[in-house]
């Protein structure tokens, strides 16, 4: 017999197959041949593909994708895990209100974060104009816009309620019991956080640094905008191929990018095998 409702699941099936299935398989016919922009004119099957990830920019490309993705996941972990951990053991009524103030600043639009980002980054800012009239000096920040840095910060502030929330959920859903029973067996506070606590959230701890790593290595606004242009991550060479109209590059990359985050969702699905994590 058919759920109830299933049927009220037809349009978003239809809508997945237009904006998804179908992109999907153009890419890959694409990332395949050789043609003139969208155009099927002198259209060729281009058997050394492959060799376009040999290429020095692409390489190179890739690697500050992982290293950078890496490095957010890592700084995203130990703040997500401390904030989440502090929110779990306070003796707020509603927690989860605390929870929404952090992701408050997701509701707002992606750029319109991060070019105000770039604007506490430079030289003279909102920060600096507001002292300097109040200390009637001139008051400047170091510029950190166009580093490494700058890239890190975006990403991690970005990103960081992916990380936390999972976290929150694990451990909410830690029975208190186990940590009494650890107590009355002679082990300190932070035996029981190493042996009782940090084991039974390892489950929201894989899953936030899926949900961090995933987008903080396929991005592209982020780098561009905070980067300057300076940090080329695998994504910023997808939106340069697309825009100067290089049709096959931009979707052979983009099905490898596809691939990796395909990769992801199975282990996320592996882990967290009832999605109660992102609950």
């Amino acid at each position: 017999m058919k759920k109830p409702f299933s049927r009220l699941s037809t349009p978003y099936i239809v809508w997945l197959f237009i904006l998804a299935l179908i992109p999907i398989v153009v890419m890959l016919f694409l990332s395949v041949t050789t043609t003139q922009g969208l155009s099927l004119d002198g259209l060729t099957f281009n058997s050394s593909f492959y060799q376009a990830f040999f290429e020095r920019s692409i390489t190179t490309a890739f690697f500050n994708s992982i290293y950078y993705a890496v490095l957010t996941t890592i700084i995203a972990l130990l703040l997500g895990y401390m904030v989440a951990y502090t929110v779990f053991r306070s003796k707020f009524k509603n927690k989860f209100l605390v929870l929404a103030i952090f992701i408050l600043p997701m509701w707002s639009n992606l750029l319109l974060r991060t070019e105000s980002l770039g604007n506490l980054m430079n030289e003279n800012n909102l920060i600096t104009d507001i002292l300097s009239k109040l200390l009637n000096t001139n008051v400047s920040f170091p510029v950190i816009k166009g580093s490494g840095l700058a890239v890190v910060i975006g990403l991690v502030l970005t990103y960081l309620p992916f990380m936390i929330l999972p976290i929150y959920t694990a451990l909410e859903k830690i029975d208190y019991s186990l940590e009494e029973a650890a107590l009355d067996l002679g082990l300190t506070d932070l035996q029981k956080f190493m042996k009782v606590v940090l084991p039974l959230s390892l489950k929201g701890v894989a899953t936030g640094s899926i949900l961090v790593f995933l987008p903080a290595m396929s991005g592209f606004a982020i780098p561009e905008i905070l980067g300057s242009g300076n940090i080329l991550l695998i994504g910023n060479i997808i939106e340069q191929s697309f825009r100067y109209m290089d049709y096959n590059l931009g979707s052979l990359l983009s099905i490898m990018v596809l691939l990796i985050i395909f990769l992801g969702i199975f282990v996320v699905a592996k882990v967290d095998k009832e999605g109660e994590m992102l609950l």
